[in-house]
């Protein structure tokens, strides 16, 4: 039955297959077309807690920029950072950094073919370990993503809520995880999740599994995967200064630990644990406040916005002409764009 349903979901697969820049499509590899472990693994990084949408332009630049794991090795940390700003999750970039060089200098630029090898790397955890073996290298390795657990619960019926069903439904993945095509097949049952058993409105008349899918016969497909309720994020606030001076702003490189690490950013106080004084003498206006939602917590930011006199007390000045707004991660880039409005007649 399980060598069946693999068989369905893969010729099914090789119609609809979606086209990723990262991706070989079946056919090619098929005609012996291997994927790069690379970009493999580059897009896995990049798609933890995004978007696919979201990821191709990002990994679009990426790979223009830094076509190989060594490129990227010898790239300068701030150079990275600011390319991943807007990507959110920035310890992600940080770990991709470590993992690059951690390739280059301990595996001869090469990446291990084995999950188990791939889990000695930093940053590579058991999903990206799977995903990498699997699609990389063909290694029946088990990939279980958001996508894969809602096709599992359905077709099994598994009524036990999230996150404490997630044993069982790598169980269930894994019996139907074939020897023959791992990586096509792990591609296929995520595009399956993302495009035809998404959350709402299930198109079960066209799924290939529609009918051995024990949910869809209980009528209670669109219901599951159930999930234990969250609770209600806390609500931070604190402080961002944007001061500025002939031309110049203030900014400071954040620490490589904590929210943000490593990032470009404004100076600010009191919603981050990290605290800071004002950081510099100047005609402090408030211009109002923005919003940001984090994984654990909301976050409101009053902005306040100055010409600078004087020593700054923390932070560098950066000419506006040697800065790209774009390297600020999303929420100081809301502040930035707010200040901007409010005084842009004093800014060039």
């Amino acid at each position: 039955m399980t060598d069946d349903l693999s068989a369905q979901l893969l010729a099914w697969y090789d119609r609809h297959a979606r086209v990723m820049p990262w991706r070989i499509a079946p056919q090619d590899r098929a005609g012996g077309v291997r994927p790069d472990p690379y970009r493999v693994w580059l897009s896995e990084v990049m798609l933890q807690q995004t978007t696919v949408a979201a990821v191709k332009d990002y990994f679009h630049r990426f790979t223009a920029r830094w076509p190989t794991v060594a490129a990227l090795a010898a790239a300068e940390d701030a150079a990275v950072m600011g390319e991943w700003a807007g990507l959110g999750y920035y310890a992600r970039a940080r770990n991709l950094l470590k993992c690059a060089r951690a390739v280059v200098a301990d595996h001869g630029g090469q990446f291990p073919t084995t999950r188990a090898g791939l889990l000695e790397l930093p940053g590579i955890g058991p999903y990206t370990a799977s995903a990498i073996a699997s699609i990389a290298f063909d290694e029946a390795a088990t990939v279980v993503d958001g996508n894969v657990e809602r096709v599992m619960s359905r077709m099994f019926l598994v009524e036990t809520p999230l996150p404490a069903a997630k044993p069982a439904m790598t169980a269930l993945a894994q019996r139907l995880t074939p020897v023959d095509r791992p990586g096509d097949y792990a591609q296929a049952v995520m595009d399956l999740g993302a495009t035809i058993c998404t959350p709402r409105s299930p198109a079960c008349g066209i799924c290939p599994w529609s009918h051995a899918c024990a949910a869809r016969a209980e009528g209670v497909q669109a219901e599951l995967p159930r999930k234990t309720p969250k609770a209600d994020k806390p609500v931070r606030r604190g402080t961002v200064w944007l001061a500025h001076r002939d031309g110049a702003v203030l900014l400071e490189r954040r620490p490589e630990r904590g929210l943000l690490g490593g990032m470009l950013g404004l100076p600010g106080d009191g919603w981050d644990g990290a605290g800071g004084v004002v950081p510099a003498e100047a005609d402090w206006q408030e211009l109002g406040e923005v919003r940001h939602t984090f994984t654990h917590f909301h976050l409101i930011l009053q902005v306040l916005v100055g010409r600078a006199e004087g020593t700054a007390a923390r932070g560098d000045w950066v000419q506006m002409t040697d800065f790209r707004p774009a390297d600020l991660p999303t929420v100081m880039r809301k502040a930035w764009d707010l200040a901007r409005v409010g005084i842009v007649e004093k800014l060039p």
